[in-house]
This record gives structure tokens, C-alpha cells and sequence, in this order.
């Protein structure tokens, strides 16, 4: 039984798609819309399809760009021979947000995971190893602390290794303000191998 009109319904269907969204935000969202200025909407859904239609992959580091060179692979103070690997283009900002990373990047867009069917050949990779054809000393794998960053992370290192290019990987452990005894075991060993001098 419907509720309300069955644009409504549709667009609440449509919102509800969206990662992170429910159907009660979803519902939410949809009578916002509803309420809001039909130039707001307008304004909205020209913004949606003007990014869908104008970003691109970056030609270089694969991330989203409007541009064919992303403004980081166009930066030349930044360090070529430096390449962080990151899983998406979320993880590259959160990143850039240090303000303390010099290098340069490459998205792979996705992670291995033989359970999904995501395989080597369906992220980044191709990519990546072109550009280590290139003047580059150092790879670091900066793939989440999940099952299916780790085994990507050990693919790309066994890819990477024979070639001479120094691979590491980021630290990861106790996050500031935790509690050790809320943290799993798998964290504590983490953090107990990255340890460092003081």
C-alpha cells in the first residue's frame, strides 16, 4: 500500500540506494527535497549531473578530477618517486588532510576480495605497475586494516618486490584515546610489531 504519490515513493526507492543511506533517511531526505525551493532543486540536480558527466579518472593517479591531470599529479613540488596506494578517493583526502604527505598517489578504486569477485584485474592495478616503469623509490601500501585491504596489500608487495622498489606498509594499531582493553587482539599485535624508539 502506498503512502503518498508514487514520485515520492520513487524517489525515496532512488535515495535509499545510496550507501549509508536507509529507508528512514531516505524518507527524510526525500520530503526535504520536497520542501525545499524548486531553484534549490534545480541547482541540486544540475550539480549531480554536472559532476557525473565532467569528472574523470586522472590520467595519472586514477583518482576523480575534472581535469585530465589531477591538481596533485600536476603539483611539481610534490615527490614523483614517492606513491602511496590508497583504496579510494576518500582515503587520498583523508590524507591530504595531514598536510604532511609530499608524494604522490594511486587509487586502485576497490580492494581484492575473492568472496565478491573482485580480482586483481578489477581494480588498478595495470595502472600502478606502468607507472613504476618510471623514476619511483618507494610504494607505500596505505590499504585498510581489513581482510580484503591485507590481502591486497600483499598482492601489490609480491607484484612490487622482485623490481627493486622499496615497498612498505602503513602503521596500525591503538587509535589516540583508546582503551587497550576495548581494542581486539589483532590490533594490539599491530601495534606491539610498529612500535618505534622513543
Amino acid at each position: 500500500m502506498e503512502y503518498y504519490s508514487r514520485h515520492i515513493s520513487n524517489l525515496v526507492e532512488q535515495l535509499a540506494g545510496l550507501p549509508g543511506i536507509g529507508a528512514k533517511s531516505a524518507q527524510r531526505l526525500a520530503f526535504h527535497i520536497m520542501h525545499m525551493p524548486k531553484e534549490q532543486v534545480g541547482q541540486l540536480t544540475a550539480a549531480i549531473k554536472d559532476a557525473r558527466e565532467k569528472v574523470q579518472y586522472c590520467k595519472c593517479c586514477c583518482t576523480l578530477t575534472d581535469q585530465e591531470i589531477c591538481p596533485i599529479c600536476s603539483n611539481p613540488s610534490r615527490d614523483r618517486q614517492t606513491i602511496m596506494v590508497v583504496e579510494n578517493p576518500r582515503d587520498l583526502a583523508a590524507y591530504e588532510k595531514t598536510e604532511k604527505y609530499e608524494g604522490v598517489y594511486h587509487v586502485l578504486h576497490g580492494a581484492i576480495s575473492p568472496m565478491l569477485g573482485i580480482g586483481p584485474e578489477d581494480i588498478r592495478l595495470t595502472e600502478l605497475m606502468q607507472r613504476l616503469q618510471g623514476d619511483v623509490k618507494e610504494v607505500i601500501i596505505a590499504t585498510n586494516s581489513s581482510l580484503e585491504g591485507e590481502t591486497t596489500a600483499m598482492y601489490i608487495s609480491k607484484l612490487i618486490k622482485p623490481s627493486g622498489i622499496r615497498v612498505s606498509r602503513i602503521a596500525s594499531g591503538v587509535p589516540v584515546g583508546g582503551d587497550l582493553e576495548c581494542i581486539d587482539e589483532v590490533t594490539l599485535l599491530r601495534a606491539l610489531e610498529g612500535r618505534v624508539d622513543l
